[in-house]
């Protein structure tokens, strides 16, 4: 089966004036045009089957937004081929427009001064929709979404929160087969962003939504992609699982030791002592063979061991260590 979206070397290089300093360099600007080269994004290759959530991540200026804007074809890459739907996304922008939901999380697609219902129908006709499926569709995202108390309200009276499940449901009115999200929490309160966050990962299991979502929540990520492909300077670094990731850079994952009693220095060849706070001795275990059977048995008995905490390392951590490691992980995308 083909990929539903592919990308083979694509780049995008924007052109920028180059600005002289002083009076006689601004002179120097009003009859010369000279320019230099930002590359956005650099030989960016991947494939994505119909079906997957894939979180594209990456820090600012890493080329995020701009690979988005290429594959809902508001942008055309400087090199390489792009493929969306079997089309090239520039050149059948209109086509593509009626298999895509796009949502930007600082942008608004909703009417400000009209009830959301309005927008809705508006979209309706926009996207050439059947009444009866959009009934459908409708009541389906105003149950998911809990959005019956204020369909019939104006977008400016919405809170963040409102606003952006009307967003994304307005995305999704014409059942796209790609749904494109670029910071779709950002400014969510955490009761949002958790109705948020369940109700994508809930379309892409049942309904079989294709999920690309750029975000720096990376809690987004951990609930609703297990792909990860990740970018920086406008490269490609790594394209893969989540657990793939968190293999490669080792676990490390944090223990702690709460006794009744402060125990006195305790030293084990299984795990590394990270902080003694008397009664409680926090480790950190970096050999993914050791379990924490190993770790209590080292332990044994007489200490008066009251409880045991193991926490595996979170998203956030793994990602800042990738970054951090970068240099010698150049080149791990396979």
């Amino acid at each position: 089966m083909l990929p539903i979206i592919s990308a083979d070397g694509v780049g995008k290089t924007f052109r920028q004036l180059k600005r002289q300093s002083g009076f006689s360099g601004a002179v120097r600007s009003l009859f010369s045009r000279d320019y230099s080269e930002i590359r956005a994004v650099d030989g960016v290759s991947f494939a994505i089957g119909a079906g997957e959530a894939v979180g594209y991540l990456g820090p600012n200026g890493a080329g995020k937004s701009t690979m988005i804007k290429m594959m809902t074809g508001i942008l055309t890459p400087s090199a390489g081929a792009l493929s969306v739907l079997g089309r090239e996304p520039h050149t059948h922008r209109m086509t593509n427009a009626a298999e895509i939901g796009v949502v930007f999380g600082q942008r608004s697609q909703l009417w400000w001064d009209l009830p959301v219902r309005d927008s809705y129908d508006l979209n309706r006709h926009i996207y050439d929709i059947p009444e009866a499926r959009f009934a459908d569709n409708l009541a389906y995202l105003t149950a998911m979404l809990d959005m019956a108390s204020f369909l019939d309200r104006p977008v400016r009276q919405l809170s963040l929160g409102q606003r952006m499940r009307a967003e994304i449901a307005m995305a999704l009115l014409h059942d796209p087969k790609i749904l494109f999200l670029d910071e779709p929490t950002i400014g969510l309160d955490v009761v949002a962003k958790d109705a948020v966050r369940k109700f994508l990962a809930e379309i892409n299991r049942e309904r079989g939504t294709t999920i690309i979502l750029t975000t720096h929540d990376l809690v987004d990520i951990e609930e609703i992609c297990p792909r990860l492909i990740m970018v920086d300077e406008g490269k490609l670094l790594f394209d893969g699982e989540l657990k793939r990731l968190r293999a490669s850079l080792g676990s490390r994952r944090r223990l702690t030791l709460e006794f009744a009693t402060d125990p006195g220095p305790l030293v084990l060849t299984t795990a590394t002592l990270s902080a003694d706070e008397g009664a409680a001795k926090h480790f950190v275990l970096e050999d993914e063979t050791v379990s924490l059977i190993d770790v209590l048995n080292e332990v044994g008995r007489g200490h008066g061991l009251k409880d045991v905490k193991l926490d595996e390392p979170d998203i956030e951590e793994v990602i800042r260590t990738f970054y951090q490691n970068k240099p010698s992980l150049a080149g791990a995308a396979p």
